[in-house]
């Protein structure tokens, strides 16, 4: 199985991608756990949150991949709990940061700031995309994780990310 996450930050079309990705490879897609969460919560959410949103990521992940699929594509990943722990709360959660350096993926498509931002209650904020997704291209790197960046429509998007898969399977 080959363990793919879309990442990057608020509404830059992850969802729409890992969707996309999915249907045409017919491969499940892992939903981002935080909405569920959040949306369940009733109250503003706290530090400690986090790890329970990184706990049920996991969880739900890993029930997914017990279908055995050629292709996982992941909605998100314990990278995007590290940045927004780091970038709200100024530390991250040592859980969340053993398990990011214990499980493994085999890539990531870093979703660019170049799409409209759409609002959504639990999006926070959107004149901060530029800080966020520089903190999301050194943390692939700082992480030494694979990642593609992809930018343009969303098909364009689709795309170069099936290219990079083809790239990718070509390589192994």
């Amino acid at each position: 199985m080959h363990k793919i996450v879309i990442t990057g930050p608020e509404s830059t079309g992850k969802t729409s991608l890992a969707k996309a990705l999915a249907n045409h490879y017919q491969a499940p897609w892992v939903p981002e756990y935080a909405r569920e969460y959040l949306e369940a919560l009733g109250r503003d959410y706290l530090a400690s949150d986090l790890l329970e949103i990184a706990k049920g990521q996991l969880a739900l992940e890993d029930t997914f991949a017990l279908q055995e699929p050629a292709y996982l594509f992941c909605d998100t990943s314990l990278v995007v709990l590290k940045i927004w722990s780091e970038y709200k709360y100024g530390q991250c959660d040592p859980w969340i940061t053993t398990q990011l350096a214990t499980r493994s993926y085999d890539l990531y498509f870093l979703c660019g700031i170049d799409v409209p931002w759409e609002a959504d209650p639990l999006r926070e904020h959107p004149h901060e995309r530029t800080q966020l997704y520089d903190q999301y291209q050194s943390t692939l790197r700082q992480l030494a994780l694979p990642f593609v960046e992809l930018t343009g429509n969303p098909q364009e998007r689709l795309k170069k990310a099936q290219l990079s898969l083809l790239n990718y399977q070509k390589n192994l």
